[in-house]
């Protein structure tokens, strides 16, 4: 494979599909989700990131994405064998995934985390989150294609046992599906992350944690339900 070429930029003439989206539960209350889009580029850009560093720069950028839309609320921390999303910091953990694993063949790659557990996960180590990329045949001579798939699968959400697996369809499921859709449409329009932990880098790095706590952010909300609750008291008071 040739050396990493653009991936600090927009790939010009890159274009995406609208995403798909299929998402299952099954009698048990296990959950599978997909999202896919086909990104499409000239097919030297292609050739020139094809490559294990992509891929490990990809799945980076998927969980900087989930913090930058959560306004960095959400954290991924890094540790050598787990993946940890939080709620600003441990030990809120919303999910634990063990360390990514790898598959990288001539045509595809595949880097999976195997999720552990947390305060969203209702059966400890089952199920896992995925991002699959697929080099295809593209339509337009000159053009490669891309079919990127991210997958969530065998998952059990605490929130469908705890409340109800209506609640879990019309909330935390609608948020990741459409986080993810998000994702998906991005990669054409900013530059993928550099890893935090480079394993397929050899200048190789220190792991560190993807999202600052946005404590300015924090504090406005803080203040702004402190005066909410502040007026409602004054109002309740000025009724009697």
């Amino acid at each position: 494979m040739t050396a990493v070429t653009s991936l600090r930029r927009r790939v010009p003439d890159a274009a995406i599909s609208e995403p798909d989206d299929h998402t299952v539960m099954d009698a048990g209350g296990a959950v599978r989700s997909i999202q896919a889009a086909n990104v499409t580029m000239p097919e030297g850009d292609l050739e020139a990131i094809w490559t294990p560093l992509y891929l490990e720069r990809l799945a980076r950028t998927y969980w900087k994405y989930l913090s930058r839309v959560s306004l960095g609320l959400i954290r991924v921390e890094y540790t050598p064998t787990e993946r940890r999303v939080v709620l600003l910091r441990s030990p809120f953990v919303l999910l634990r995934f063990g360390a990514p694993e790898y598959q990288i063949g001539e045509g595809r790659g595949i880097v999976r985390w195997r999720i552990r557990d947390g305060v969203l996960v209702a059966r400890r180590d089952q199920g896992y989150l995925e991002i699959d990329v697929q080099r295809t045949e593209a339509e337009k001579p000159g053009f490669a294609q891309a079919h990127v798939e991210v997958e969530v699968a065998n998952f059990y959400p605490a929130i469908a046992t705890w409340v109800a697996r209506w609640f879990y369809k019309v909330t935390q499921s609608r948020v990741h599906v459409l986080v993810t859709h998000g994702f998906l449409r991005s990669l054409v329009h900013r530059r993928l992350e550099t890893s935090a932990v480079g394993r397929f880098d050899t200048d190789g790095r220190t792991p560190v944690n993807v999202g600052e706590t946005p404590w300015l952010v924090v504090a406005a909300i803080v203040t702004a339900f402190v005066a909410a609750v502040a007026a409602a008291w004054r109002f309740i008071r000025s009724g009697r």
